[in-house]
C-alpha cells in the first residue's frame, strides 16, 4: 500500500511517500525543506513532488499518516488539514503518530548518520524540538523507541533536571542541539527532525490491520502565540 506521510510540527515541512507491505516498510520519496514561515505554501507543492517522483496520483494512496506534534500552533495545523482534507477527498484512512516517536526511534534509517549510532538496549534518548519561547517539546524513549516520559513543553534546564533523574544519556532534535549547553547532553547530528520512514513504521501496524481511520488531534500543549484580544482599545482619547 502507497501512504503518504507528513509532519509539520518543527520549522522543517516534510512531505514522503513509504510503500507499505507484509514484509515491512521502504521510503519511496521524500521531500524536506526547512523554513519555519512558509509551512502552508510549501506543504502541498512538495506532496505533488513526491508523487510525481514515483509516478503516483493521489488516487493511488491507501492511507494518509501525519505528524501530530507537539509543535507550534500556526505550523503544525497546516499538516494536519492537509492530511484530513485530502484524506476525506480521496476517501482514504488517516493515522496519527507523536511527531517526537518519529525522533525518537533507533530505527530511524533514512537517515545514515541515526543509523550509525543505533540505540543501545539500556539506553534512554531524549528528543527535543524548539517550541520557541526559549522552550522545548520533548520525550524520553527507551533503547527500543518506546515512549518513557512525555510529551510535555518546558524550558530546557527543567529538561535537564528531569533528564538527569531518568539518567538520559544522548539527545537527538533540533531543540536538542539549540540547547546542548544547557541540556549538558551529547547531540546526535541526525535525526533533526521528525523522521517520515519512523512515522510510517510506528503507524504501519494499523495500516496493515485496516484499523479505522483516526481523527488528528493535534497535540499543542500550550496556547497559541496568537490569542484573540478581550477587549477593544479606545481609537479616541
Amino acid at each position: 500500500m502507497l501512504v503518504l506521510v507528513v509532519d509539520s510540527s518543527t520549522p522543517a515541512v516534510t512531505a514522503a511517500l513509504a510503500e507499505v507491505s507484509a514484509d515491512g516498510v521502504v521510503l519511496r520519496a521524500s521531500r524536506c525543506t526547512v523554513d519555519a514561515r512558509a509551512h502552508g505554501e510549501l506543504l502541498a507543492p512538495q506532496v505533488d513532488a513526491v508523487l510525481a517522483d514515483v509516478g503516483a496520483r493521489p488516487a493511488d494512496l491507501g492511507a494518509i499518516v501525519a505528524g501530530l506534534g507537539p509543535g507550534p500552533f500556526t505550523g503544525l495545523r497546516v499538516g494536519l488539514v492537509t492530511a484530513a482534507t485530502m484524506a476525506q477527498v480521496l476517501g482514504v484512512p488517516t493515522y496519527g503518530v507523536c511527531s517526537l516517536d518519529g525522533l525518537g526511534q533507533p530505527t530511524a534509517a533514512s537517515h545514515p548518520a541515526a543509523a550509525s549510532h543505533p540505540a543501545a538496549a539500556g539506553e534512554l534518548v531524549l528528543a527535543a524540538s524548539d517550541a520557541r519561547r526559549r522552550e522545548v517539546y520533548w520525550a524520553v524513549y527507551d533503547g527500543a523507541g518506546r515512549r518513557v516520559a512525555g510529551p510535555d513543553v518546558a524550558a530546557p534546564a527543567v529538561v535537564a533536571e528531569r533528564a538527569r533523574d531518568l539518567a538520559v544519556t544522548v539527545a537527538v532534535g533540533d531543540g536538542a542541539q539549540r540547547y546542548a549547553d544547557v541540556l549538558g547532553l551529547p547531540v546526535r547530528a541526525e535525526p533533526r527532525y521528525p523522521d517520515p520512514l519512523a512515522l510510517a513504521r510506528l503507524a504501519a501496524e494499523r495500516i496493515r490491520a485496516g484499523a479505522p481511520g483516526e481523527a488528528l488531534t493535534p497535540l499543542y500543549l500550550r496556547r497559541p502565540d496568537a490569542v484573540a484580544a478581550t477587549g477593544h482599545k479606545p481609537v479616541l482619547r
